[in-house]
């Protein structure tokens, strides 16, 4: 072995017991010494470095280390939050703490409630665990500085988060991110940052936010059967509740999946967007004779419908409950005058053609609700709707800034049941969408990797070679450094591929869309079907270097 490896392996366990030292959780402690006894190979991405705000917050394995979320990562990330928000004139402030049922967020939000009591701030605990929602609108509600819901949304059950909420209840963008994460690199050892039980119970946090959502449908009809599934997370009483209040009585949950369990032990991945994921709640909308199927991550800010199609059931994708969800409220609004609507780069465009078709603002930006909710201005002004293709929808702005799937969830009851009272259907709507505005047929690529650098070499690789054509179409490409670290291909038909990294997983994530026009709608679903599979050889073979 060379000297360098050896000296490096000796930085490494040398940077363990410190950080043993230093933690604050016994059990913790004996997790990394063990890997410290053994010499584990592990140790070194242990100790590579904390985690690192993404595109929502925090997100890493439940596990002892520098990297990893633990008890010692959220109270150091927690003494740099409180740092950074009084060295900006928020200290004292009031900030909400919630939290999720995964493994270990009781300990991290308690942790976090404790840090920020010590430092002064006006503490308020929801609770329970509760959906990320309920936190975003406590946010506001509150006029909080701050929150910190402890959460990692539909990641695997290794997995857990902090996701950090600014005044006003939105995400942080650069250069804020990079500032807390200076001033959490520069706290303490975790075991000498004060702690104390000085906080208070928000207790009315979920009723405030259920008497809200029970005003969001535009119609009168409550006639609609539906089934749901909160996925093993927080948000199926809510989601019963909610819809109860909003009328809506006739409520079948998946029984397997409705208390929160932190294993998710009957889904392979808790993703509404993953295959088979669904599965038992399509199962149980056959068997009761649903009308609308629903389905929440396990934060419950994500929400997926099914819907009945020849004799069988499907999953609808985030850009057709979009387009849907768009549609009835800039026909239900009733001052559009200075309204804007705003999705992503990687959504489909028929968003824009509706936004035209109704005379109100349309505004298209980077991945991520931190950007969608400042969209147009930069302060989100007049925003009435904004969603993301990954299932994603903000439907109440000025309540909740950020994606809400229990609030997605009644108004689309409301939208279904409106449809059924006068005889239509969500199917149907959506063809009459596409025959007005173009059939958009859309899909996704993904590149799952094990080696993380393999996804920048790709991008370089990319960027020095970049198609001349795509599917037999000549393309152009935009890269859109220094904004993010994205290329966006286009051609004529409609085609678009965006091409970027997963801010939360290690996937290289591409982004597929044709555009057909409609004459005779099955003949346009076919030749869409054709060219989007053309598309995704084409793109595949691309990113894979074929």
């Amino acid at each position: 072995m060379s000297e360098t490896v050896e000296t490096s392996r000796t930085d490494v366990r040398a940077a363990a017991r410190r950080w043993i030292a230093e933690d604050v959780d016994p059990r913790a402690q004996a997790e990394l010494q063990q890997l410290v006894d053994a010499d584990s190979p592990e140790l070194a991405d242990r100790m590579s470095g904390m985690p690192r705000f993404g595109t929502a917050g925090l997100r890493a394995a439940v596990r002892a280390g520098a990297n990893g979320m633990n008890r010692a990562v959220v109270v150091r990330t927690t003494a740099g939050v409180a740092e950074w928000l009084s060295a900006h004139g928020h200290g004292g402030g009031v900030v909400v703490v919630g939290r999720d049922a995964r493994h270990g967020s009781a300990d991290f939000a308690a942790d976090t409630a404790g840090v920020l009591a010590a430092a002064g701030f006006d503490v308020r605990v929801l609770p329970e665990a509760l959906p990320t929602p309920v936190l975003a609108h406590a946010v506001r509600a509150l006029d909080a500085v701050a929150g910190i819901q402890i959460t990692a949304s539909h990641n695997p059950p290794q997995d857990n988060g902090y996701k950090l909420y600014l005044r006003g209840g939105i995400h942080l963008v650069d250069p804020t991110d990079s500032e807390i994460e200076a001033a959490v690199a520069a706290t303490p050892a975790a075991n000498s940052v004060p702690r104390t039980e000085n906080w208070s119970i928000h207790e009315s946090a979920l009723e405030d936010y259920l008497a809200r959502v029970a005003t969001l449908p535009r119609g009168s009809a409550r006639e609609l059967r539906i089934a749901a599934t909160a996925l093993h997370g927080v948000g199926a009483q809510p989601l019963r509740e909610a819809l109860h209040r909003a009328g809506f009585e006739d409520v079948h949950l998946v029984a397997s999946q409705a208390d929160p369990d932190p294993d998710f032990p009957t889904v392979g991945f808790p993703n509404p967007e993953e295959p088979g994921t669904t599965d038992a709640l399509l199962a149980l909308a056959a068997e009761v004779g649903a009308d609308l199927a629903v389905a929440l991550d396990p934060d419950a800010d994500r929400c997926a419908l099914g819907v009945p199609v020849d004799g069988g059931w499907r999953m609808l994708r985030g850009d057709e409950t979009g387009v849907l969800l768009a549609r009835h409220i800039l026909s239900t609004l009733d001052d559009k005058a200075d309204a804007l609507v705003a999705t992503t780069i990687v959504s489909a465009t028929m968003l824009r053609s509706i936004a035209a078709e109704f005379g109100v603002r349309y505004d298209e930006t980077l991945t991520g609700f931190k950007w969608l909710v400042r969209a147009g201005d930069g302060a989100g002004t007049g925003l009435v709707y904004a969603y993301e293709e990954a299932l994603g929808h903000c439907v109440d702005p000025d309540f909740v800034r950020d994606k809400d799937g229990i609030s997605t969830a009644v108004l689309a009851s409301d939208l279904a049941a409106t449809l059924k009272a006068a005889g239509r259907s969500l199917p149907e709507l959506l063809d009459e969408l596409s025959t007005a505005h173009g059939l958009h047929e859309t899909g996704q690529i993904s590149v799952r990797v094990s080696d993380l650098a393999e996804i920048p070499r790709t991008m370089r690789r990319l960027r020095a070679r970049p198609p001349a054509e795509l599917a037999e179409t000549p393309v152009d490409v935009e890269d859109l450094l220094p904004r993010t670290d994205a290329l966006v291909i286009t051609g004529a038909g409609g085609l678009r591929v965006v091409i970027r990294p997963s801010g939360t997983e290690p996937k290289l994530k591409c982004y597929l869309q044709v555009v057909e026009q409609v004459d005779e709608l099955p003949a346009a679903k076919r030749r869409a079907a054709d060219r989007l599979a053309a598309l995704e050889r084409a793109v595949s073979e691309l990113v894979r270097g074929g």
